[in-house]
């Protein structure tokens, strides 16, 4: 199942980590094997993983591009990460592989195609947030179909967003308030 959830702060703050550790820690049971957290400067990046095509430490998240540029946590699976991988090797024959995470596939096809071409060459369930360290930018994405569940919101001056709501609602500036006009329009 795994979760993700993060934070990018408009305003300094010194507990980012923390922060998004808490967030985390409330998605728990969608990822029992391992859990992640990175941050720097305004952004902070969770991962709770439910480790099923790579068991090992090289499917762990965050996960870093190697060039340095990006930084990815994902829920959900890339049902062509295989077919991508050779796709990606044709291309770039000087790449090599840390792991056999459809994670790590996915990672690369952003590094070598950018971001667009690359969502739009996986095929699968995914829900994932993207740091791009050089342009100072956070992506999110869905699989075409929603499958996969990404909640986003602002908590005070925060932009904040995770695989469950409650998530969420972990950081102190999370208004729980229900607001009854958009109720009424559900």
């Amino acid at each position: 199942m795994c979760g993700l959830t993060g934070m990018l702060c408009f305003e300094p703050r010194s507990n980012i980590a923390n922060q998004v550790s808490k967030m985390n820690s409330l998605l728990a049971h969608r990822g029992p094997d391992d859990e992640g957290v990175w941050h720097e400067e305004n952004i902070g990046l969770g991962h709770r993983r439910l480790s099923i095509l790579d068991l090992s430490n090289s499917g762990a998240q965050p996960m870093h591009s190697k060039c340095g540029r990006y930084v990815l946590v994902f829920n959900g699976e890339v049902y062509n990460h295989l077919d991508l991988r050779i796709q990606l090797e044709n291309n770039n024959s000087s790449l090599y592989w840390q792991g056999q995470s459809d994670t790590e596939t996915m990672l690369v096809a952003i590094q070598e195609l950018g971001l667009d071409k690359a969502l739009r060459l996986i095929k699968g369930m995914f829900a994932i947030a993207l740091w791009d360290r050089f342009e100072k930018r956070l992506s999110l994405a869905r699989d075409r179909m929603g499958e996969k569940p990404l909640y986003w919101g602002w908590a005070g001056k925060d932009f904040i967003f995770g695989s469950e709501i409650k998530a969420l609602r972990a950081h102190p500036d999370c208004s729980n308030a229900i607001d009854r006009e958009s109720l009424s329009l559900y």
